[in-house]
């Protein structure tokens, strides 16, 4: 049976990791060996519809795939889950398997307004399935957190979830924060504030970026490749550098490239450049 794993050394920068989804194409049990020769520190794993273990085989793989990048000498700081309430059975098992395997965070799914007529209901419906997950987790000594999507999601704008999260332990309930997500709902230079607001619970991060293009009279954003769009990624990393943040990092593309792999290096050489720049500053 397996066994809890070794609990990680204590990090001064984040560990560098990767979306599992982008690996879809090989076994899990390579998925190690491919993270570790690409140069990342560990891998997000993705226990959602379509994965490598989806939530219903969580009881059977989720342990086996842990352990493929664990032995690979490689860190699961992190799993992204599409649940959204307490309820579900499967949601549940993947808590408890993370609490057993020393894995400190798991993010929910996101939550949609979905045309809600009454916006203020909507999110009290949210935070009530928040607060119940994050107390599921708690008994599995897990933490928590949210990310915020661009979009019609719960929390594109970060103070929704500030304002849900309020009176909450910020060890059990956090951020998972995208800058390029941010700039896509509030703009080119709201995604600062936007993140100023997260620090107090700022868990873990995804990278991502954003370009702007007038289409008629509006705005439209578009995801992008990292640096060619409008976060200002030294002020970013320096951001992180200063409050000595050291969760995870997660590399997710969320632009459609023609060679996947050629934009998953070019987007880690981007991430860490950043980091040794604004960490070795800090440091």
């Amino acid at each position: 049976m397996p066994r809890p794993r070794t609990p990680p050394k204590p990090r001064t920068s984040p560990a560098v990791c990767l979306y599992s989804q982008h690996l879809i194409k090989i076994e899990y049990e390579a998925m190690g060996m491919v993270l570790r020769d690409l140069g990342f520190d560990g891998c997000n794993l993705a226990i959602v519809p379509g994965g490598h273990v989806p939530p219903e085989k969580a009881g059977s793989d989720l342990m086996r795939e842990i352990e493929a990048v664990s032995g690979a000498g490689l860190e699961v700081p992190l799993i992204s889950t599409s649940v959204t309430s307490a309820g579900d059975m499967n949601g549940r098992q993947v808590l408890a398997i993370a609490g057993f395997m020393g894995i400190p965070l798991v993010r929910t799914g996101p939550w949609r307004y979905g045309g809600a007529l009454d916006l203020d209901a909507r999110l009290t419906e949210v935070q009530r399935e928040l607060l119940n997950f994050a107390a599921v987790a708690r008994a599995y000594n897990v933490g928590v957190c949210v990310q915020n999507l661009a979009g019609d999601y719960v929390g594109a704008a970060v103070w929704d979830y500030n304002t849900l999260m309020h009176g909450t332990d910020p060890r059990m309930i956090g951020f998972d924060f995208d800058p390029g997500c941010a700039a896509a709902t509030v703009g080119p230079e709201g995604w600062i504030t936007a993140l100023q607001l997260a620090q107090p619970r700022l868990r873990a991060v995804t990278v991502s970026d954003a370009t702007f293009a007038k289409e008629g009279t509006r705005w439209k954003s578009t995801p992008c490749p990292l640096g060619e769009g409008v976060v200002d990624w030294p002020r970013f990393f320096g951001t992180l550098a200063q409050s000595r943040f050291n969760g995870p990092l997660t590399i997710e593309l969320r632009y459609q490239p023609k060679d996947e792999l050629t934009a998953i290096r070019h987007d880690l050489d981007f991430v860490r450049k950043g980091l040794a720049a604004a960490y070795g500053r800090a440091g």
